[in-house]
C-alpha cells in the first residue's frame, strides 16, 4: 500500500487552498524555476524626479545636480497591502504544511496593523483571527483590522498613569487589563473558564507589558496558532530569499546592480532588515542596508523608536551599514507631497525616504532603494493640517475654573481607580463647583467605551440632558482626554482637565493614595 508523504496532522484540503488562493498571489519564487525568478513581486519605481521636486518646494534642497537614483520598493501594492504580507505567508504556510494549524483554529498575534491585515487574508480559508492591539492605533488601521474581518483585544486599558500611590502599580494595573481582556474575549467567543485557569501567567505577562509573549500563551491555551512575527526566523527568512532577489532582479532590468545601491527601511520587527542585509552580505559582501527610526518621543504607525528596538531578536546592528533617528514631523511634509501627487506611501515609507533625502543632501550616497511598506489609505486623516479650535479637548485648571459654570456636569472617567470622598471634595473645590455635581463613571463603562468607541448607557445617563459641555477628570490626564476623543466622535462635547487629580493633589499637597482607591465593581 502506497503511504502518502503527508503527516496525517496537516490539513491537505487547507493548503490547497492557500497555495492557490493566497500564495499564487503574492510574492514568491516560482516553483520548479532554476533560475529562482520571484512570481508576482511589487513595483520597483524610479522616485527621483518626485523626490528631487519635492526636495527643492518642501525644503529648498537643490539635488538634481547631483548623479542621484532613488528607487521605492512599493509593497503597498503587494496583495494584502504591505511588506508583512511577505512573513504573514511563509510563516502561515508553513505552519500548514507542518500540521501546527489546522482549519477550524484561531490564530493570535501582537500587531501595530500591518501584520494584522495580512492575516486578516485567512479568513477566506476559515481561519478565525484575533490581534492583540493598542488603543494608540490610528482609528484608520482599526478600521482597516475590522474591514479586513480581523477581530480584536484591546490591551491599552489604564492609559493614565498613578505615580505616588502606596500599592504595586503593575499588578494593580495587571489585574485591571487582564479583567478588561477576559471581558474582551468573552465577546469574541471564547471560553473563560480557559482564560481563568490561566490568569495568574495573563496577569504576570500584563505585569511586564510583554503583549509578544501573551499572544502566545493565548494561543497555547485555546489550542490555537501564534506566528510569533518577533522571534519566528521565516520572517527573516521571507526577505532574504524572496524580497532581497526580487529587488536585485528588478535592479538588473533597469540596468543597476543592487551592489551599488543602499537600502534603506524603517524597523518594525526588524524581520525586513536583517532579511535583505543577509542577502547583501552574503552576494555583495557589501553592508547595504541602513534602517531608519523616528526620534524617541514620536509615533510612527507600526514603526519602533530605537530605544524600543533594542532587545529585539531581529535588531542586529552589526549587519547594518548604519541606522539613522529622523525627525518624523519633517518627512510628514514629504508624505503630503507624495499623497498629493497620487503615490501610495504611508508613514514608514515617507520616513524612509526623508531619510534618504537627508542622505543625499548631506554627500551620505546617491543610490537608493527605499522600502515602501504599505500604502496611504489608512493615515489620510491624520494628513489633515490641524485647525485651532476655541474648545480644545484639554483645558487647564484656570480656565476650567474660569468656566465652570459653562459645563453640565464634571465627570470622573478612568478605567481602573475611582476618587474617595477627599478626592471629589479636592475635585469639587479646584472648580469652584458643588460635591454634587461630580459624577463617577464605573471603570467598566470607561473600558468598554475606550475598546468599542461607543457611549456605555452608564456614562450615557451621566451627560448633561441639555447637551452643555461635560468636564473629564481621571489620574493624569490622558484616560479622560481619550474619552473626550471618543465623545467627540459621538458628537458629545466635552473637555479633559489637563494633569487630572494628580496636578490637583500635588497644588494642595495631597498624597495621591488618599485621594482614589482602586474600582472595586
Amino acid at each position: 500500500m502506497q503511504h502518502s508523504s503527508f503527516s496525517p496532522q496537516i490539513d491537505k484540503d487547507l493548503l490547497g487552498k492557500f497555495d492557490a488562493e493566497i500564495l499564487s498571489r503574492t510574492p514568491h519564487v516560482a516553483g520548479g524555476d532554476k533560475t529562482g525568478v520571484v512570481a508576482n513581486p511589487t513595483p520597483l519605481v524610479d522616485l527621483t524626479d518626485a523626490l528631487s521636486e519635492c526636495a527643492k518646494a518642501e525644503y529648498g534642497i537643490r539635488i538634481d545636480s547631483k548623479p542621484v537614483r532613488v528607487f521605492g520598493k512599493l509593497d503597498s501594492q503587494i496583495f494584502g497591502g504591505s511588506v508583512k504580507v511577505r512573513p504573514a505567508v511563509e510563516i502561515t504556510r508553513d505552519a500548514i504544511a507542518t500540521g501546527k494549524l489546522r482549519s477550524g483554529q484561531k490564530i493570535f498575534e501582537a500587531t501595530s496593523g500591518n501584520f494584522g491585515l495580512a492575516l486578516g487574508m485567512l479568513r477566506n480559508l476559515g481561519l478565525d483571527v484575533i490581534v492583540l492591539v493598542s488603543r494608540k492605533l490610528q482609528g484608520g488601521v482599526l478600521d482597516e483590522l475590522k474591514n479586513e474581518g480581523v477581530r480584536s483585544v484591546n490591551l491599552d486599558v489604564d492609559i493614565c498613569p498613578a505615580p505616588g500611590l502606596k500599592i504595586d502599580q503593575n499588578l494593580v494595573v495587571a489585574k485591571a487589563a487582564a479583567a478588561n481582556v477576559r471581558e474582551q474575549l468573552a465577546q469574541l467567543g471564547l471560553d473563560t473558564a480557559v482564560f481563568d485557569k490561566n490568569r495568574g501567567d495573563v496577569e504576570a505577562l500584563l505585569a511586564k507589558q510583554d503583549v509578544i509573549s501573551l499572544a502566545k500563551l493565548l494561543a497555547k491555551i485555546y489550542d490555537g496558532f501564534c506566528p510569533e512575527q518577533y522571534d519566528n526566523e521565516l520572517n527573516v527568512r521571507s526577505h532574504e530569499t524572496t524580497t532581497a532577489p526580487e529587488i536585485d532582479q528588478q535592479l538588473k532590468a533597469h540596468g543597476f546592480s543592487l551592489g551599488d545601491f543602499r537600502i534603506i527601511t524603517a524597523f518594525g520587527t526588524g524581520g525586513t532588515s536583517a532579511g535583505l542585509a543577509k542577502y547583501a552580505q552574503a552576494k555583495y559582501e557589501q553592508k547595504s542596508v541602513h534602517v531608519v527610526f523616528p526620534l524617541a518621543n514620536q509615533d510612527v504607525a507600526g514603526i519602533r523608536t530605537r530605544d524600543k528596538a533594542v532587545g529585539l531578536r531581529f535588531y542586529q546592528p552589526e549587519l547594518y551599514g548604519g541606522e539613522h533617528e529622523v525627525d518624523f514631523e519633517a518627512a510628514r511634509r514629504l508624505l503630503r507631497f507624495f499623497a498629493s501627487r497620487g503615490y501610495g506611501i504611508g508613514e514608514s515609507g515617507a520616513l524612509a525616504l526623508y531619510s534618504a533625502l537627508q542622505m543625499i543632501n548631506y554627500g551620505a550616497g546617491n543610490n537608493f532603494v527605499v522600502m515602501i511598506a504599505d500604502g496611504l489609505q489608512k493615515y489620510l486623516a491624520d494628513l489633515e493640517v490641524p485647525v485651532e479650535t476655541s474648545d480644545p479637548l484639554e483645558v487647564n485648571v484656570q480656565e476650567a475654573n474660569s468656566k465652570q459654570p459653562s459645563f453640565g456636569e464634571v465627570l470622573w472617567t478612568h478605567a481602573m481607580f475611582v476618587p474617595r470622598e477627599e478626592g471629589i471634595k479636592l475635585v469639587s473645590d479646584a472648580l469652584g463647583c458643588d460635591k454634587d455635581k461630580v459624577k463617577i463613571a464605573t471603570a467598566r463603562d470607561v473600558q468598554a467605551l475606550i475598546t468599542t468607541e461607543k457611549i456605555p448607557a452608564g456614562i450615557n445617563a451621566l451627560l448633561p440632558k441639555d447637551k452643555s459641555k461635560t468636564l473629564l477628570v481621571c489620574m493624569a490626564g490622558g484616560t479622560s482626554l481619550r474619552v473626550a476623543e471618543v465623545l467627540a466622535k459621538n458628537g458629545v462635547g466635552a473637555q479633559s482637565l489637563t494633569g487630572g487629580i494628580m496636578n490637583l493633589s500635588q497644588s494642595s499637597n495631597r498624597q495621591p493614595e488618599d485621594l482614589v482607591q482602586v474600582a472595586t465593581e
